[in-house]
């Protein structure tokens, strides 16, 4: 079927119609007409992929990755940058409305940073190719669990490019075609310094042997974990820890623990998301290593940090010793402890995972009342189902109202879109 792109739509898709149906199809731009073949059906909707692209966007660019088209890792790389921007603004207002029906006619502030070299973390898949059984190491084609080896990634920081060459290297020297599993690699703010978590089936008798091969990888190995999938055992080969220097601040980072994944967006997200913020009491929420909560701190007569994985919470304590008697971290889950928690503060910081916050911590959120709230999100869905809990409807008004929102390309070259809304109590 010929089809017309009019739109993209979030998850990297473009939309048009054909005979009465939606047609969703991958790496096309608006304007474009492109002849599909479908690969799923469904009664409202199809979803197909590129036979050929009759008609062209001027606009298209040639992709910087040899792989993209294949690799699922990338879905903009035929976009110029400056486009990618302006497409996620779109698909952002879009969603909001759709979903939450939040209407922003406000400006959306870009913040854009180097479209390649960004990435600080990545994990690999580790597969035996079918031609000789040997393992390979990449990412997995799109909507799919079948490897694309790759030997180089353009959106990688240099060190992590490094770690990627090394493994591969190591791979090929190898016998055994399912040792392992999968790799991931995190590399602190200078791009030295490295953390590896491998997964294997087993590493009975041999941790000692296949952690010091992972140190040879490069000199900038800092720390390796082995995860014994298994027995779900682990051997730590290292401090099991990394620093990662931000905006004047210093964290400690665990093997399990999350950061920041764009090493040029860090000085500025904490810049917007703090802003001109201070007062008595800060609450931040999902905090991780304490990303937010330390600078907070220096701020706030009292910070109270949360978080509920145990690997991170460790990372979240060491973090906040500096800070003394104003910062107190607490391993809980968001709703357990707003259920308890009865002060109300000036400012409370969100940054859930993809999910959202729960119906139960929004609303009492809401009745707490903090003066203000800062909502950075990871999925726009979820982010217009939770601001409804706050600004209501145009006929039903909440308690908030916007008063800025901005858009972080933390990831430049793919559809994820990071959003930052900040909320203030109506007057």
């Amino acid at each position: 079927m010929d089809v017309k792109i009019e739109k993209l739509v979030y998850g990297g898709q473009g939309l048009g119609h054909f005979e009465g149906q939606t047609v969703f199809v991958p790496f096309v731009l608006p304007e474009e007409v492109v002849r599909v073949q479908p690969v799923e059906r469904k009664k409202k909707f199809v979803r197909a992929r590129i036979e050929q692209i009759t008609t062209p966007s001027p606009a298209r660019v040639a992709p910087a990755c040899r792989h993209f088209g294949v690799c699922g890792g990338c879905h903009y790389q035929h976009i110029p940058y400056e486009a990618q921007l302006e497409y996620k603004a779109q698909i952002l207002r879009e969603t909001l409305r759709r979903i939450g029906r939040v209407e922003w006619s406000g400006p959306i502030a870009a913040h854009a940073f180097p479209p390649l070299g960004y990435r600080n973390r990545a994990q690999w898949k580790i597969r035996a190719w079918p031609e000789n059984g040997r393992p390979k190491a990449g990412y997995f084609q799109a909507a799919s669990s079948t490897l694309c080896p790759v030997s180089e990634c353009p959106v990688l920081s240099p060190r992590l490019a490094e770690t990627l060459a090394a493994l591969g290297r190591m791979l090929d020297a190898r016998q055994e075609p399912t040792w392992l599993q999968e790799v991931e690699a995190f590399a602190d703010a200078a791009d030295d310094r490295v953390l590896l978590n491998a997964s294997l089936d087993s590493f009975e008798g041999k941790a000692a042997e296949i952690a010091a091969a992972f140190h040879e990888l490069h000199s900038g190995i800092e720390s390796v974990l082995l995860l014994e999938t298994k027995r779900e055992r682990m051997h730590l080969a290292g401090p099991g820890f990394l620093h990662y220097e931000a905006a004047g601040h210093r964290y400690r980072v665990g093997h399990l623990s999350f950061f920041q994944v764009n090493r040029f967006s860090v000085a500025e997200l904490l810049r917007v998301v703090l802003g001109e913020s201070a007062g008595r009491l800060a609450l931040d929420l999902y905090a991780g290593v304490g990303f937010f909560a330390v600078p907070l701190a220096e701020r706030f007569e009292s910070v109270i940090a949360l978080e509920s994985n145990p690997a991170a919470a460790r990372d979240l304590q060491a973090n906040l010793e500096p800070c003394g008697a104003r910062a107190q971290h607490v391993q809980n889950d968001v709703e357990s402890f707003l259920a308890g928690w009865t002060e109300s503060p000036d400012l409370v910081v969100l940054d859930p995972p993809r999910a959202g916050v729960s119906p139960k911590a929004l609303a009492r959120l809401v009745q707490l009342a903090p003066q203000q709230v800062t909502y950075l999100s990871c999925d726009p869905a979820t982010l217009g189902r939770d601001l409804a809990s706050f600004i209501g409807t145009r006929e039903s008004p909440g308690p908030y109202e916007i008063r800025e929102m901005h858009l972080f390309d933390v990831f430049p070259q793919t559809y994820h879109i990071e959003s930052l809304v900040v909320l203030r109590r109506r007057e």
